[in-house]
């Protein structure tokens, strides 16, 4: 028996964590506070506080959709086509990567390499890969005096990455082109990122369901060693950036060795390993000289 009226925020919350838990969903009771949030339009304060609250008809009808959706392993992100990243909130789209938080350690790496004087160069950044423009986005919002080029071969991304940008105010400081990332060219750039395709071909069945049915498999597949990414973006770097210039690579847990292999061939230098949230390898860094 709950302790709130049936109806409630309260009610709903606890039923949909019942029902969230009863499938083996990782995190029960935060998605069911993130649906029964936005259905009701209710604030996680006011949720809090205010348990008791009723949530209309139509959104107890909103609720029942949604919790059979998130049942089926679809993600919270894309159910709500929302997605917090640094400190703002992103469009998600079918079709495109959904930002993870760990693509964070990457921009947090970058802006503490380049340093507190960033903010007042005019540096230019390439996004290889750019998906939804999470990395060019959180870079252009903290290097207020910075452009960025954003690419990918997907329509989809590229214009997803066109929207959000423009939602942030950013657009007019960043390109937005449909292109592979090996056909830049003629252009130098002070900072190049990436959250390349790294997980190995044959482990892609095996991801969660939450990533294998609903993240593009284009975005996911790196090839049989899930390498293939940084080959050819280990070659592009010496042609895309300054000598004082700065590369920061997403990479998945055990690839740091790997990684970093790839690039010092390459002859990139000066190349280190940065950790996660929780001491797993998730970025690379390498410069040219």
């Amino acid at each position: 028996m709950s302790q709130y009226p049936m109806g409630s925020a309260g009610f709903l919350v606890e039923a949909l964590t019942r029902a969230f838990a009863s499938v083996g969903l990782p995190d029960p009771a935060l998605d069911a506070r993130s649906l029964v949030c936005k259905a009701g339009r209710v604030s996680p304060l006011d949720l809090t506080l205010r348990p008791e609250t009723p949530l209309s008809t139509e959104a107890q009808k909103l609720l029942d959709g949604w919790r059979h959706r998130r049942m089926a392993r679809e993600p919270v992100t894309r159910i709500l086509g929302k997605r917090g990243f640094w400190s703002f909130e992103l469009t998600v789209a079918p079709g495109v990567l959904d930002p993870r938080p760990d693509s964070e350690v990457l921009v947090e790496a970058c802006l503490k390499h380049l340093g507190q004087g960033a903010r007042s160069q005019p540096l230019r950044i390439l996004d290889a890969g750019a998906g939804s423009g999470a990395l060019l986005a959180a870079l252009l919002t903290e290097l207020p005096e910075a452009t960025g080029l954003a690419v990918d071969i997907s329509p989809e991304a590229v214009a997803l990455a066109a929207a959000n940008l423009d939602s942030l105010g950013l657009r007019e400081r960043a390109d937005v082109r449909l292109q592979r990332w090996d056909s830049v060219v003629g252009e130098i750039f002070d900072v190049v990122v990436s959250n390349p395709p790294y997980i190995a071909s044959e482990e892609i069945d095996g991801l969660d369901p939450e990533v294998r049915l609903h993240d593009p498999h284009l975005a996911l597949d790196g090839g049989q060693d899930g390498l293939d990414a940084y080959r050819s973006l280990a070659r592009l770097i010496p042609v895309w950036l300054k000598s004082s210039g700065l590369a920061a690579f997403e990479i998945g847990a055990t690839q740091g060795p790997a990684v970093t292999g790839v690039l010092a061939a390459a002859g990139l230098k000066n190349i280190s390993v940065v950790k996660d949230f929780s001491a797993l390898d998730r970025v690379v860094i390498a410069h040219c000289g």
